[in-house]
């Protein structure tokens, strides 16, 4: 399998990273944020963060983070199981809404030789230049080779999966604030800084803008909500003005907004996608 996609660093040449912070937001005042992760064993999976992709570990009260250029990992675990046991397993991102999250790497080499010492599965897509890391939880996270950029990786994409990419793309760009971007040669994504947000369809056929709908709209994947991937999260200037707005709207809030300044440093508040995906608003986040 052999994908054209450009590199981070032409998606994003004006984009400025602060060390690990979350990128300059839109004039919608909007970027991306975090990746919300439930995983067997958290002390693990940061480490794997920290050790294959650069990462540097990080708080919000108690909330454990691995942060990395433009995005964070939030790292929870998954408690115990019924009666005391052991805590059940989660599905991964195959076969949800999220079917995987991408980075940019400065060296594609050195990032698979990480993984593959630390006995995570890694499939090559485009050789010597781009593939998939399974880290726990089945958590698929593709790496594609940026020479140019200055530090081990940085934020890419979400990769999104939806019945009809069109109106996936259109939710987007409409809901963040996003602006077309193309990523993958043909089809179109929504841009929304460091990166951008891009759809596959269901069974992995793709259409580009302008593409005609499916003929007979196949079923939504499941959502995440409950999964190793749990949500996805944007971060917001003005969390309150902005969740105002989309209940105007007539946006269904999953969590109204709520300041949570106080135990977490964040504004937060959930929405969820029309194909599945739960997504959390954050205020705050770009300052830990």
């Amino acid at each position: 399998m052999r994908w054209l996609i450009l590199p981070v660093s032409v998606l994003t040449a004006a984009a400025v990273f602060l060390s690990g912070q979350t990128a300059a937001p839109n004039p919608t005042g909007i970027s991306v944020g975090h990746i919300h992760v439930m995983v067997a064993d958290p002390t693990a999976m940061e480490k794997l963060l920290t050790d294959v992709l650069g990462g540097s570990q990080a708080k919000a009260g108690p909330l454990n983070m691995v942060k990395l250029p433009g995005v964070f990992f939030i790292v929870g675990g998954l408690g115990g199981g019924a009666k005391g046991g052991e805590p059940t397993p989660r599905l991964g991102t195959k076969g949800s809404s999220v079917d995987h999250v991408g980075f940019s790497v400065k060296s594609y080499a050195d990032t698979t030789a990480k993984a593959k010492a630390a006995n995570l599965p890694v499939q090559e897509l485009t050789a010597g230049v781009q593939g998939f890391i399974t880290f726990p939880g089945d958590i698929i996270v593709e790496i594609q080779e940026d020479t140019a950029l200055t530090t081990p990786s940085a934020f890419s994409h979400y990769h999104l999966t939806a019945p009809d990419q069109n109106v996936a793309r259109e939710w987007y760009i409409k809901t963040f604030g996003g602006t077309e971007s193309e990523r993958r040669k043909g089809l179109k994504g929504a841009g929304i800084p460091p990166g951008s947000v891009d759809f596959l369809g269901v069974g992995g056929a793709g259409k580009g803008k302008g593409g005609p709908a499916p003929a007979a709209a196949p079923a939504p994947l499941a959502g995440t909500k409950g999964r190793s991937l749990d949500h996805i999260g944007f971060e917001v200037k003005d969390l309150k003005a902005f969740t105002d707005g989309l209940v105007a709207g007539g946006t269904k809030m999953d969590m109204a907004f709520n300041d949570m300044s106080t135990k977490l440093g964040l504004k937060i508040a959930f929405i969820t996608d029309p194909n599945g995906t739960y997504i959390e608003l954050t205020e705050g986040l770009n300052s830990k």
